[in-house]
């Protein structure tokens, strides 16, 4: 007798794939890779 369904194992891994893709983002954001990120507002004077 099977006791997960299959809906629940396609959320748990659309959830590990948000939660992923997300951690990633803000280790790119704020992480050292983001040491070479550039403002762009800060390159133009008004």
């Amino acid at each position: 007798m099977e006791t997960s369904s299959p809906a629940l194992s396609v959320a748990i891994g659309v959830l590990a794939v948000l939660f992923g893709l997300t951690g990633f983002g803000v280790y790119q954001a704020f992480g050292p890779p983001s040491k070479a990120l550039d403002d762009p507002f800060d390159d133009h004077e008004d």
